[in-house]
């Protein structure tokens, strides 16, 4: 481990499956060292896969194979900012197309429980507008959206 801040991630039993889709889905993303258990533990047996580190958009991250004792929650999400449409898609599909779930407002479940917000630079600039009016119009349309629509929020800005 050669990050002094490396973000710990529960898996029940998945954590290299996790790591290789992350690594596989968003750039300056890999899969690191393997450790697997020297011995029985409650979760699993001497040879299974104990933890993984993994980089997931730049970010430092451990996975740990615990068991079923605890899961993820919505209080602790990845917020990947997207350049375009395409890439909006593109994320947005790999997720919920790969056993995960839609949420609001951009946001998504993978299929381990772990929560993305999926957000195009172009909504942060929409709702951050220095016309208030604006912001609250581009504000409002994403209120009603799963995933961003930057034509809507652009077309919501403008009026």
């Amino acid at each position: 481990m050669s990050s002094k801040n490396t973000i710990c991630l529960w898996f029940d039993r998945d954590a290299f499956d996790a790591a290789t889709f992350y690594a596989a889905t968003f750039p300056d993303s890999a899969v690191g060292t393997v450790l697997r258990a020297p011995g029985d533990y409650p979760a699993g047996k001497q040879g299974d896969v104990l933890t993984v580190e993994f980089t997931v958009a730049g970010i430092p991250c451990l996975g740990l194979n615990g068991g079923p004792y605890c899961t993820h929650s919505e209080a602790f999400s990845f917020q990947i900012a997207t350049d375009d449409q395409a890439e909006t898609d593109r994320l947005w599909q790999a997720i919920v197309g790969n056993g995960g779930e839609e949420s609001e407002c951009g946001w998504c479940k993978d299929r381990w429980g772990l929560s993305w917000q999926i957000t195009p630079r172009a909504l942060i600039a929409a709702i951050s507008d220095p016309d208030p009016a604006a912001a609250k119009r581009a504000f409002d349309a994403m209120m009603t959206m799963r995933k961003i629509d930057i034509a809507a929020i652009e077309a919501a800005r403008q009026g």
